[in-house]
């Protein structure tokens, strides 16, 4: 008898634990779950339920802020006394995009109009926010600053392009009637606008010759500009990277993408680094700090910044002044801000294949 009753107590145990590890993971992953079962459950909803309180009147969302943490009514009563807020909407680290992606999950698992209805809100904010150039700025409708320039720094606009491309197609999780025919026909020609945006902006040096791109772009000239102290006028590697990744999704590129993502390649592989390591390490004090150290076992890497000038290398503190060294810059700058990576280095294999299909007659020979 005692065997029979503990096997039942047991399963229950069990469960529970289980219930504990999803709702843990759930936490983990929190706004950038993607597996479809979470989609269908209460943990799921609870926090659509909290990005709904936070999207504000603009259609759009804060930055920053983790949404998936559980709220208290008071927490909930503040946010909700923010919604008419207009001037901290953006797409800067993720913001709006992230909460769309999880919206429209949320909607095909559980075909609940308020989330649909959210997410379609979000889609009038990122297309309220265009240029007529076919640009995007950081944050609208009100900005301040540098806010206004043309923004790719972090991945801003380029996030915003290939959402409104995958709903014009309806790729997954935007299939569906999740959005009007219409909607999708104005997220198309946003799309294309944007592409427009890319190929005026990217930069010719002394010789006239395309490179790639800064992190910002006047929106008046498209030229290269500042926003904060330590991001200067540049050739910048990173954001430049994922503009080429998104061009060269482009079915049937006309001449003008062909010559950009040809020229940007040429760039990227004439001033990459290497036998070189960037990396974070403990100092003999046990303190972390970012180092720079000769490697030749290393992969290639890439600056954050290049001189516009000369086009080599430098990093900045918030002095402004560009220098040539990490350690020249102070702690705070120096381990706060990635100064070197390696993601235009996924583009090598991806141009191959691109440029066979595209373009082989004009390919650039790369160094391997």
């Amino acid at each position: 008898m005692p065997l029979k009753k503990e096997k039942p107590m047991m399963k229950k145990l069990i469960l529970s634990l289980l219930a504990l590890v999803v709702t843990g993971v759930a936490h983990a992953q929190g706004m950038k779950e993607t597996d479809p079962a979470f989609f269908k459950t209460a943990e799921a909803q609870r926090i659509g339920d909290q990005m709904l309180i936070y999207q504000r009147v603009t259609g759009g969302w804060p930055k920053n802020i983790d949404m998936a943490k559980p709220m208290s009514e008071a927490e909930k009563a503040q946010v909700k006394s923010e919604y008419d807020r207009r001037n901290d909407s953006t797409t800067d680290n993720g913001a709006t995009t992230t909460q769309m992606l999880f919206l429209a999950r949320l909607w095909q698992a559980t075909g609940k109009k308020q989330y649909a209805k959210a997410f379609c809100r979000g889609v009038e904010y990122l297309l309220s926010g265009q240029y007529e150039n076919g640009g995007w700025p950081q944050f609208w409708p009100v900005m301040r600053d540098y806010q206004i320039h043309i923004t790719f720094n972090d991945d801003a606009m380029v996030n915003t392009m290939n959402l409104l491309r995958e709903i014009a197609d309806q790729k997954e999780p935007f299939q569906g009637k999740l959005t009007s025919k219409k909607l999708r026909q104005r997220c198309s020609k946003a799309f294309d606008k944007g592409v427009e945006c890319i190929l005026k902006t990217q930069i010719r040096d002394a010789n006239g010759n395309l490179t790639v791109w800064c992190q910002q772009h006047d929106r008046e000239t498209f030229l290269p500009t500042k926003a904060r102290a330590f991001e200067l006028p540049s050739y910048c590697s990173q954001e430049s990277a994922a503009i080429v990744k998104l061009l060269m999704l482009l079915p049937n590129p006309d001449e003008r993408v062909k010559q950009s993502i040809h020229a940007a390649m040429r760039w990227f592989d004439a001033h990459k680094i290497e036998g070189m390591r960037y990396e974070r390490v403990r100092d003999k004090n046990g303190k972390r700090t970012t180092i720079l150290t000769a490697d030749p076992e290393a992969g290639p890497i890439w600056a954050r910044y290049y001189d516009l000038e000369h086009g080599e290398p430098f990093v900045c503190d918030r002095d402004g002044i560009p220098r040539r060294h990490l350690e020249e810059i102070g702690e705070e700058r120096r381990n706060g801000y990635a100064w070197y990576g390696d993601r235009p280095a996924d583009l090598y294999k991806r141009y191959d294949k691109w440029a066979k299909k595209y373009d082989p007659t004009n390919k650039v020979e790369l160094k391997k």
